[in-house]
């Protein structure tokens, strides 16, 4: 092999390696901040004040996408908090969550450009999650994400796996909720670029030692489950208030 060759191949394989220590990295630090989240249960607003400035938590918020086209995430790209969701539209804590608290939070912070909010679909109740995953990433496509979602959390059914959401049902959810081109949204739905996408955001939520919905990052800081109101308010205030250039 030539001398120059030889060099790039080394350079690449540092260039990879360098790639998968620091994906470790974010791993055992994600491993930590939730064995941590733990220790902190007895006292959770006061842990959330107390640790936002965690360095491990400092970590975790750069998953933050802060892409202006994603077209699952609510509320501007500069917002000085981001809440990362892994969620499955199966799960009752999800729908709790997304009937009762997300519109709170988002009349209070999102629209006020203080609460950037990121969905990643975390299908983890088998293959009708997977069904409603791809749905959402498909509405998505045509710029339906939010209505799809508040459409499907409103009319998913109590129990999991009951054979309901079918693709031709979620097509009907997805005509509802004003998605204007079923075709094409028939075709996003089993696309591989739906398969990718789904996969992706589990795959991330996995190798933070995730292991059910819903999971919550707050600018790096993980809550577990569908937790009182207050306990969201506690962390995203603590947030805000360490991110003060961002603030309004």
């Amino acid at each position: 092999m030539p001398k120059n060759s030889r060099t790039t191949a080394r350079n690449s394989n540092r260039k990879f390696l360098a790639g998968l220590a620091a994906a470790a990295a974010v791993c055992l630090l994600a491993i930590a901040a939730f064995h941590m989240l733990g220790a902190d249960k007895k006292s959770e607003t006061k842990a959330a004040q107390s640790t936002q400035t965690n360095p491990l938590y400092a970590e975790l918020a750069k998953l933050a996408r802060r892409d202006a086209h994603d077209p699952l995430a609510l509320g501007r790209t500069d917002a000085p908090v981001v809440l990362i969701e892994y969620s499955d539209f199966q799960c009752s804590f999800c729908r709790t969550f997304g009937r009762t608290i997300e519109p709170q939070l988002i009349s209070k912070y999102v629209e006020k450009g203080v609460l950037r909010i990121e969905w990643r679909n975390f299908p983890i109740f088998g293959q009708e999650s997977e069904n409603a995953a791809r749905a959402a990433w498909a509405a998505a496509q045509q710029g339906r994400f939010w209505e799809f979602h508040n459409t499907l959390q409103a009319k998913a059914p109590e129990k999991k796996n009951t054979g309901v959401l079918t693709p031709d049902h979620l097509a009907e959810l997805a005509q509802e909720a004003g998605v204007a081109n079923i075709a094409k949204f028939h075709a996003d739905q089993q696309s591989p670029a739906a398969a990718t996408a789904v996969r992706q955001d589990a795959g991330e939520a996995y190798s933070l030692g995730a292991s059910s919905t819903p999971t919550f990052l707050i600018n790096g800081r993980p809550i577990l489950g569908a937790q009182p109101i207050e306990q969201f308010e506690a962390v995203i205030e603590a947030a805000r208030a360490a991110a003060p250039e961002h603030a309004e």
